[in-house]
């Protein structure tokens, strides 16, 4: 009781969270939410938070890159060379650029920003004291340059100064170079703008198409899954659409599709072969109650009559045992445990043996049987399961051959294998039938004498030559009758090949 209380408590909670689990369409939906939710994140991040340092760095980059060309041009001592590159780096970055001799007085002055006005008459000037301080930070010091940002009252911007000494071979002198950061917050504030109106937009666009996404990549495993909970009550006639969707899904509904086929054979067959062995099982059963009472009533004190009703008895249960043993032995087939015990027999030997057992049946009922041997050969295999192929390939023939009631077992020799050939002189099968002749399920009732056997042989067959991994098949033409082989694998043909002088080649009529 515990253990399946145990049991029963997991699937109520495997149910639970299986509720409690979001659909496909849910989880797509949830899925591109949060990619968008991220990008915009990454975009707050970057163009709101990070803009400003982000600026002022590569503002200091180019700073630092003018004041390495200009210090170059400086050592060339080419004044003419000196002024135009001046003029190029202060036009290309917007900055203003002097240059000052070793005493602060002006050789270079360069301005861009309409603001600049370098050491003014009043020395109290905050602008002024600022650029006396880097000076002489720069020559007390051990740097050979500085950059620092400037908080101008009377523009009410940031500024960033450079400053760095230059020389050449005879002279001396400074370099300055101011870049205004004031236009970087003015582009911030329409880029905030911008980006409040970009993450409405995009969020509203994100729930609608992901939406439409998620409804457009789930519903065709929607469909499926509605499809196939009908295929699961039993309902083969429902048929999964390979038009919709994407490719996988298109793939999975043709294989479900041919699932669905295979399954509803099956099924069919399945169905067949119950009505067919209830049917076998019935007739019997009822000849042996039948002659039971027989030889209760009437024949019991006659023993003629008696031993024959007797016999039919015996002939019926027999064939009740066999149809079991039938049934038995492809449930081993099915579930693999059927096992084969090697060894090495000749291939005269087996046959001949095999055919004692048809004489009854040709001296009594006029078959015509014939064994065409070929050089007898050493073969390996199951020789129990091996006999019960070719029995079965016999009866197959005697079942279903013509009037003529020809039959004909041939053995031909080939490199590396034996062939078994079984022809008999029947209808022959259709074409768009032999894919399905060795099925353990079907049967075809054409032409069915059903002397022997208890039509489930072929199936049979096919199972003991695939567990011996036998080369197998049937070659048929309708009208014309059906030969049925199989081959043995000889792996050294010399050494398995074995003539025997006292048998020479020829019809072997049974």
């Amino acid at each position: 009781m515990k253990r399946s209380e145990k049991k029963e408590n997991k699937k109520r909670r495997l149910k639970q969270l299986a509720k409690n689990r979001p659909t496909l369409k849910t989880y797509i939906w949830l899925s591109f939410i949060v990619f968008t939710f991220l990008i915009l994140a990454l975009l707050w991040v970057f163009q709101y938070v990070m803009l400003e340092a982000y600026y002022s760095s590569m503002k200091a980059n180019d700073l630092e890159t003018s004041a390495q060309i200009i210090s170059d041009a400086y050592a060339s001592q080419n004044d003419e060379q000196l002024l135009e590159i001046v003029r190029q780096q202060a036009f290309k970055n917007n900055v203003c650029i002097v240059i000052t001799d070793n005493y602060g007085n002006d050789e270079h002055i360069e301005n861009m920003l309409g603001s600049f006005s370098f050491f003014e008459t009043d020395i109290n000037n905050n602008y002024n004291r600022f650029l006396y301080s880097l000076i002489s930070e720069l020559d007390s010091g051990n740097k050979s340059t500085i950059m620092k940002k400037y908080q101008s009252e009377k523009f009410k911007s940031q500024e960033l100064f450079y400053v760095s000494k230059i020389s050449a071979d005879d002279k001396t002198g400074y370099l300055f170079i101011e870049a205004a950061l004031e236009p970087i917050d003015s582009t911030t504030i329409i880029i905030k703008r911008q980006l409040i109106y970009i993450t409405i937009i995009l969020f509203e666009l994100a729930f609608i198409i992901t939406l439409f996404i998620s409804k457009r990549l789930s519903q065709p495993i929607v469909n499926l899954n509605k499809t196939a909970k009908k295929f699961a009550q039993g309902d083969y006639k429902t048929e999964f659409r390979e038009d919709e969707g994407y490719e996988e899904v298109r793939e999975l509904a043709g294989t479900l599709n041919n699932a669905r086929i295979e399954v509803s054979k099956v099924t069919d067959l399945r169905r067949d072969l119950i009505a067919n062995v209830s049917h076998d099982l019935r007739t019997p059963l009822t000849l042996i109650k039948s002659y039971a009472e027989m030889i209760r009533d009437l024949s019991g004190d006659n023993p003629e009559k008696r031993n024959a009703h007797i016999q039919v008895i015996i002939d019926e249960s027999d064939r009740l045992t066999a149809l079991v043993n039938s049934l038995l032995e492809i449930s081993k087939i099915e579930s693999g445990n059927i096992e084969l015990e090697i060894s090495e027999f000749s291939i005269h030997e087996k046959m001949d043996n095999i055919m004692q057992r048809y004489r009854v049946l040709v001296e009594r009922d006029g078959y015509d049987i014939t064994f065409v041997p070929d050089d007898d050969v050493i073969c390996r295999g199951d020789s129990a399961k091996i006999d019960q192929v070719i029995y079965n390939l016999i009866n197959n023939a005697v079942n279903y051959c013509g009037e003529g009631k020809k039959i004909v077992i041939r053995q031909i020799n080939k490199p590396g294998a034996v062939r078994i050939e079984v022809t008999d002189d029947g209808q022959g099968i259709a074409k768009d039938k032999l894919p399905k002749i060795f099925d353990r399920y079907y049967r075809d009732e054409r032409n069915k004498r059903d002397k022997i056997g208890t039509g489930l042989g072929l199936s049979i067959v096919q199972g003991i030559l695939k567990k011996h991994q036998f080369p197998f098949g049937v070659v048929s033409e309708e009208g014309k009758g059906s030969t049925f082989w199989f081959e043995f694998i000889v792996e050294n043909e010399k050494d398995k090949q074995k003539e025997k002088p006292s048998k020479k080649q020829g019809k072997k009529p049974v």
